[in-house]
């Protein structure tokens, strides 16, 4: 067994090519084999967001505070709240983040393929993030 403190892992600021915005990263746990699954902590300053991205294995999200908002390629945009659990299929093309004027924060579950978790797009436009 393993016990990882509160706060003894550093927050780090994610590369700007993946998000838009201050994003800030928070470790909670990472994949070591034979398991796949790692997870972080990630808040969204208002207005904040990921570029599109896809998941070789999918992605959940569990928000944790404030509100936010998802999209898949081609859907409408949700938005998202404390409590709420976003599960993305493997390889949809997606964004998430914060809502225009509240920031928001959320548990990020995925699991490595071949030693990859993610797949990084293009930057969500504003006119997309306004819908």
């Amino acid at each position: 067994m393993e016990i990882k403190r509160s706060g003894s892992q550093p927050s780090a600021t994610p590369p700007s090519e993946w998000f838009t915005g201050a994003v800030r990263l928070d470790p909670l746990f990472d994949a070591r084999d034979p398991a796949r699954a790692m997870g972080a902590s990630v808040t969204f300053e208002p207005g904040s967001r990921t570029a599109w991205h896809t998941h070789p294995l999918g992605q959940i999200l569990v928000v944790t505070a404030g509100a936010g908002r998802a999209q898949r390629w081609g859907g409408p945009i949700e938005e998202i709240h404390p409590g709420d659990v976003v599960r993305i299929a493997p390889g949809e093309k997606h964004w998430h983040g914060a809502a225009p004027i509240t920031a928001m924060t959320h548990i990020a579950i995925q699991e490595q393929l071949n030693g990859k978790a993610v797949e990084w797009m293009e930057k969500v436009s504003d006119e997309q993030y306004r819908g």
